[in-house]
């Protein structure tokens, strides 16, 4: 398996190299390549390709130096230039920043298979990360999926008609009286309190009204 790490520390870079050695997930052999820049990874890179291989894993910081010849000026925008010339290429970022905005728009213009916040970060972690992603499935790490919960429910309050839901819901409405109050079917209204319940993290009608209720929804 070839790996790109990539963190303007090499002691990270080590570390999370080291992390991985610790288990090998079935991978027989590990060929690891480091980069402490965007320049460097870009030319690593590069240089793969030029042998018509690819990296197999990149592990990415955000906050790397950048490349302004090549316009990539961040770990984010690296990742984004690995998934048009390698997509066959998961990606694991790390990033130091907690706000939600931030982690979000990595989550959805980044889109990687991997995503860890450094207050997050353990080697176990950084394993289970890539134990997931062997498995064909993706990881987000507890702050990072916080911080899209967050952005779903702001996203999912939004529209009007999931306040209406919950609004009758709290009324004491029942699900088959709300086709008479709000313009949807009943097989709508039931689809977008499933997604609701999933997002608020809650199992039942009552649960959903309630953590509505207390993070300030309705």
């Amino acid at each position: 398996m070839n790996v790109l790490v990539v963190d303007d520390h090499p002691m990270t870079v080590d570390g999370y190299i080291n992390a991985l050695l610790e288990t090998s997930y079935g991978v027989p052999h590990f060929s690891f390549t480091k980069a402490y820049n965007c320049e460097q990874a870009y030319h690593a890179i590069g240089k793969l390709i030029s042998t018509k291989q690819s990296f197999d894993l990149a592990i990415i910081d955000k906050g790397l130096p950048s490349y302004k010849e090549k316009s990539i000026l961040s770990g984010s925008e690296l990742a984004v230039f690995i998934n048009e010339v390698m997509p066959v290429c998961n990606i694991v970022m790390i990033t130091a920043h907690t706000e939600i905005l931030i982690v979000y728009e990595i989550y959805k213009n980044v889109k990687p298979k991997g995503l860890i916040i450094k207050n997050d970060l353990t080697p176990e972690r950084l394993q289970q990360a890539i134990k997931a992603i062997a498995d064909g499935k993706s990881y987000q790490s507890p702050m990072v999926k916080a911080c899209i919960n967050e952005i779903w429910k702001k996203e999912l309050m939004v529209e009007d008609f999931n306040r209406q839901i919950l609004f009758y819901l709290s009324k004491g409405f029942k699900i088959k009286e709300l086709e008479e109050v709000i313009c949807l079917t009943t097989s709508a209204i039931q689809k977008r309190i499933i997604r609701m319940k999933k997002v608020f993290e809650v199992t039942d009608d009552s649960g959903l009204v309630k953590a509505a209720i207390q993070q300030g929804f309705i």
